[in-house]
């Protein structure tokens, strides 16, 4: 086994001879159950590096609004800051973040992570973010369930109307348990990351080849009908407030039958030390309907520097210590194998120990790799991303356009006033870029 100091042990030297200064950093992240086990093995970090961390952990929503509003005013408030592939290469391109392609040196190994991910996070062949999990979605199920109900579990991709069968079956919530528990708080990456494959999968797209939204199409119609619909009759009340950690803490809890969500979420799932149903838990593919294009999405939590940071050297040593292998064996070994950040490097698919703690380990990688956000529609489109659009404007109209439906699963507007109200302002927002005229 490799030491575990190595990535730090020369900036811990350089600090206690007296050859560096001490840093203080702020890092902005988001409140996962990854990030809370990377800031609790922190402290060995500022040990081994003499450098400290001011931690900001916010909810996704208001992280995101946080770090965009400051990134993109250079107010310099973080040295670190947790963000994703649709903002890394908008952002990198822009000259917002520190280039990365030097971090960490050979003990950092590069060419480990994911081929997919590392470009997901790079613009220009320049990478700007480093992953700390990557991810695609699938369909978690509780095993047992399944089984009282004579259901045998999918082992290929199923249609939305098969899986509204299946959910039917499993609903009972005079025992207190939900057919189904799905993303219904409102933002882009919260409702919208769900909501934007099962779109795909009835055949929608956001744009077409001129960039005229296509919003109000009938494919969107059918497939936001089939939500609401499907998460009033089998989701659990005040869905509309329930983002993904609301619903990894149902499910955990025993509360959900099903649950369409990131691949990641199944370190947490399928630990005893954090769900009651780690032993009663099974998996099988987000389903599709009309086509399969782009019905499991892609996504990487990763860590950035913003341009503005002043303490960019420790940060980058920082962020070479937080998704180094060392780190991932670190976990392994304190927190438990099956809680190692997934979905980025090739090492730890190739570790007997992951492999034989996590039953999902293959599926993961699979879909990870399987995830084109370069093809993600039926039909053609002029960008790149499967539960976004690789577009700047694209987190304002997400946005928008989640409340919209978030307000159609309150029952506060119907289905067509909320998609038709999303056309008008996706409309507005592409004509005030330049997109359409």
């Amino acid at each position: 086994m490799r030491p575990k100091t190595s990535l730090c042990a020369a900036a811990a030297l350089a600090v206690a001879a007296g050859g560096a200064t001490a840093a203080e950093l702020t890092i902005a992240t988001v409140n996962n159950a990854d990030m809370i086990i990377m800031q609790r093995l922190s402290p060995q970090w500022e040990e081994q590096s003499g450098h400290t961390l001011n931690w900001v952990v916010l909810e996704e929503n208001v992280l995101r609004q946080r770090v965009t509003t400051d990134i993109a005013t250079g107010g310099g408030s973080f040295d670190i800051i947790t963000i994703g592939s649709y903002e890394t290469p908008i952002w990198g391109a822009q000259g917002w973040l520190v280039p990365l392609d030097d971090i960490g040196g050979e003990d950092y190994d590069l060419d480990d992570i994911f081929e997919p991910v590392r470009a997901g996070l790079s613009a220009d062949g320049t990478l700007f973010a480093v992953p700390f999990y990557a991810e695609s979605s699938f369909t978690f199920y509780r095993t047992d369930l399944f089984e009282a109900a004579g259901i045998e579990a999918p082992t290929e991709q199923i249609t939305y109307d098969e899986f509204r069968e299946i959910v039917a079956q499993v609903h009972d919530p005079d025992n207190g348990v939900f057919g189904t528990c799905q993303r219904g708080k409102p933002g882009w990456g919260e409702n919208m990351a769900f909501i934007g494959p099962l779109v795909n999968a009835f055949g929608g797209r956001w744009f077409d080849m001129d960039w005229n939204p296509q919003i109000d199409s009938e494919e969107w119609r059918n497939a936001i009908t089939f939500y609401v619909d499907l998460m009033t009759e089998f989701g659990p009340p005040g869905a509309v407030s329930n983002g993904h950690n609301e619903n990894r803490a149902l499910f955990a809890e025993g509360r959900c039958a099903t649950w369409i969500d990131a691949t990641s979420a199944a370190g947490y799932i399928f630990n005893p030390n954090e769900s009651t149903v780690a032993d009663r838990t099974g998996f099988f593919p987000a389903p599709k309907q009309v086509t399969d294009r782009g019905t499991g999405w892609f996504w990487a939590w990763a860590l950035a520097i913003p341009s503005s940071s002043q303490n960019v050297d420790a940060a980058k040593d920082f962020l070479a210590w937080a998704t180094s292998r060392e780190y991932i064996e670190l976990v392994g070994e304190t927190e438990g194998w099956v809680a190692v950040p997934p979905g980025t490097r090739v090492s730890t698919y190739e570790n007997p120990a992951y492999i034989e703690a996590a039953p999902f380990a293959e599926t993961v990688r699979d879909a990870i790799l399987a995830a084109d956000p370069s093809n993600p529609t039926a039909e053609p489109v002029p960008y790149t991303g499967i539960q976004y659009v690789s577009i700047p404007e694209f987190q304002g109209i997400g946005n928008f356009v989640g409340q919209q439906i978030a307000a159609a699963l309150a029952g506060q507007q119907s289905v067509e006033d909320a998609l038709a109200a999303s056309q008008a302002f996706a409309e507005r927002e592409m004509r005030r870029a330049g997109y359409i005229q």
